[in-house]
């Protein structure tokens, strides 16, 4: 079964081509950092119209990529939310076409459940169950994961994502955009041992994720201070030591709580080393394991919503010929693949 997967929830237009017998056959990304950058965040307007010029493009050239010929297509994999309405409707509506030329059908794909499943792409994935550590943009979740589309939420952000702090930090401190990586990059530079910020909602039990307060006392602390390069890189490294901290803590939690000893981390804030670094050694106290997807994986791409619609469109599942795109959706709202 050959899926194509079209990835436009945001600000990269992702497109891959996944073949339930050979893998994945290619795929391409093309980000939108320089277009977005002089405004010191994503424009959403911008976003759509740029993957509108950007997305058959990067189609045909999957498809040279794979060596296959568009029709020999099964099946159509979009994502369908969450994300930016109008950026969603740009995929949405590429694939719903596509799906009805090549009379085929068609899978809307949610957005998280994509990042949760894509290790499966790499050659040694997890066994379910495990606990999925979802990091990405505006979403930090804790989830137990039995199967697709068998998802219990056991921690969510209440407030800020770990991903929005990085990024609103970094803009504070007067770092470049796209933030939390030049953050994260300031940070080696950084001394460990100079300021200590607050771990969020660790001094009590539970799951749950807040970083609102941790971005304040961040640029509280910053906002005192001459605006050197030490400075500067000293306050990165307390901020990004503080949310890997949190997120470790919360992670020993999640799998305590459930009794599970494989924990699965995506998303683009799962590709931190420093976050990379403990959950290693967390797994190894614990004699358990932890899976990423490969780097380039972390971030938004194509591949992810086509495996996922491989495994839905498999399953039976589908859905009607209206181009419908969902910008707020649970992830524990749905269905399971049985």
């Amino acid at each position: 079964m050959l899926i194509l997967g079209i990835e436009t929830s945001c600000d990269e237009t992702g497109l891959a081509l996944y073949d339930s017998e050979r893998g994945l056959l290619a795929h391409a990304l093309h980000s939108q950092i320089a277009l977005h950058a002089e405004y010191g965040g994503v424009v959403p307007e911008l976003a759509s119209r740029d993957h509108v010029r950007k997305i058959l493009p990067l189609l045909r050239g999957i498809f040279q990529q794979a060596n296959v010929k568009p029709r020999s297509v099964d099946g159509v994999a979009y994502t369908r939310g969450p994300g930016l309405i109008g950026a969603l409707l740009v995929g949405a509506t590429i694939g719903r076409s596509l799906a009805w030329t090549w009379k085929v059908p068609a899978m809307g794909i949610h957005h998280m459940e994509g990042h949760l499943l894509a290790p499966m792409l790499e050659s040694d994935p997890p066994d379910f169950p495990f606990v999925a550590l979802l990091v990405s943009g505006g979403h930090s979740l804790l989830v137990r994961v039995d199967g697709i589309g068998r998802y219990q939420i056991i921690g969510e952000s209440v407030d800020d994502a770990a991903g929005e702090a990085f990024d609103k930090t970094a803009k504070l401190l007067g770092l470049p955009y796209p933030g939390g990586p030049a953050l994260a990059k300031l940070a080696e530079q950084g001394d460990p041992g100079r300021f200590r910020f607050p771990r969020p909602m660790t001094d009590r039990p539970g799951c749950d994720f807040s970083f609102s307060g941790l971005k304040t006392a961040a640029i509280n602390t910053w906002r005192k201070l001459e605006p050197t390069s030490e400075n500067r890189a000293d306050v990165a490294r307390a901020f990004e030591d503080a949310v890997v901290d949190t997120l470790v803590i919360k992670c020993r939690r999640a799998l305590q709580a459930t009794g599970l000893q494989r924990l699965v981390v995506a998303g683009g804030v799962g590709a931190n080393r420093q976050l990379r670094e403990q959950l290693r050694n967390l797994a190894a106290e614990s004699g358990g394991a932890v899976y990423y997807p490969r780097l380039e994986f972390c971030t938004d791409n194509g591949a992810m919503i086509a495996y996922a619609g491989w495994r839905r469109l498999a399953a039976g599942q589908g859905e009607n010929t209206a181009i419908e795109v969902t910008p707020r959706w649970p992830l524990d709202s749905l269905p399971p693949v049985d």
